[in-house]
């Protein structure tokens, strides 16, 4: 159910005159140019700010007191968080909760206290870094259930990566890309590294569809207002036909400045995927659901690229078109 909602998809067996077209595209495109490797500092606390890992390096503040530049990296990592971060207000989210969402069908409401959300989605030279600091070998940023899985977690060359990566590097044309080809897990695993965690679908929610608590009652469509602008957002119907920089489409931002919470990808979140069909049997899959929000570059139908509309995938999927970005909660970025 989900996976058709992912992308358009043709049917019955592709034409010869298809098959040659594909043929001819991919032998265009342009050679793999692997990103190149990174040099790390050799001080700990240096190398931390180097990969990006803002959140532990706030969250340690106390453990390097004794460093000599401890004070001013921890600065450093406020200012990034302060730049790259926005404020999500208080506010609540209506949850449909049958797969078709019409007019009168249950709902839960969920209350969302203030926090910080990322900007940006994960890009792929973030990510890189992840891969670089051995982290799909640091069993303490997986849950145990997942140790099993991790070594299904690899690009095509067989290193532990991206699904669409060679050689555990991710192609530089795209490094400011969101970084695609990631299950659930992976998009966890990178929040712990770098000190953050993954929204849930109701703070999602309630950053693209911004419904603070105010007189006005205010609840968009879209992080932009009430009606589709194809261009605003990233979807089939832009014309665009593959993923664009993380900080394209200023003029779709939500309020607080967050982007593409609408198109480009769809979001991982950490809330299991939970729905009923009409009849108020549970909608279940083959193996555990997560919920994904805000479409993607090759979401076809507009009603599944906004604010409101749900839909899952299974957890271990690494596809091409979802992506993920990080939260950091308010008590966790202190002075």
């Amino acid at each position: 159910m989900a996976l058709r909602l992912l992308s358009r998809k043709r049917n019955g067996p592709q034409t010869r005159q298809q098959r040659r077209t594909a043929k001819h595209t991919a032998a265009q495109a342009p050679p793999y140019e692997s990103a190149e490797p990174l040099t790390f500092e050799q001080d700990l606390l240096r190398r931390d700010l180097q990969l990006e890992r803002y959140g532990i390096i706030v969250a340690n503040r106390n453990r390097w007191k004794t460093h000599p530049d401890g004070e001013t990296i921890y600065r450093s990592a406020l200012q990034a968080i302060d730049e790259r971060f926005a404020l999500v207000p208080e506010g609540f989210v209506s949850l449909p909760q049958t797969v078709i969402d019409a007019p009168g069908c249950p709902e839960v409401d969920v209350e969302t206290q203030p926090f910080l959300l990322s900007r940006y989605n994960v890009t792929n030279r973030q990510y890189q870094k992840f891969v670089d600091d051995d982290s799909y070998a640091n069993l303490e940023l997986w849950d145990e259930d997942t140790w099993p899985h991790l070594i299904d977690f690899k690009d095509p060359t067989g290193y532990p990566a991206p699904r669409f990566w060679q050689n555990g590097r991710h192609n530089q044309p795209l490094a400011d890309h969101p970084v695609v080809g990631i299950c659930s897990y992976e998009a966890l695993a990178y929040a712990r590294w770098a000190g953050f965690r993954l929204p849930t679908e109701a703070e999602w929610q309630m950053a693209a569809s911004w419904r603070v608590r105010t007189a006005a009652h205010v609840l968009r469509r879209y992080p932009w207002g009430d009606a589709l602008d194809t261009q605003r957002c990233n979807i089939w119907a832009s014309n665009i036909g593959t993923t664009v920089p993380v900080d394209a489409y200023e003029s779709g931002q939500a309020p607080n400045g967050v982007y593409q919470l609408i198109g480009n990808v769809w979001e991982w979140t950490s809330s299991e995927f939970n729905v009923t069909d009409d009849e108020g049997n549970r909608v279940v899959g083959d193996m555990l659901m997560k919920a994904i929000r805000g479409g993607a570059f090759d979401t076809y139908f507009s009603a599944q690229a906004t604010s409101l509309f749900r839909t899952g995938l299974a957890s271990l999927a690494r596809c091409h078109n979802i992506g993920f970005r990080c939260v950091l909660d308010l008590g966790d970025r202190s002075q």
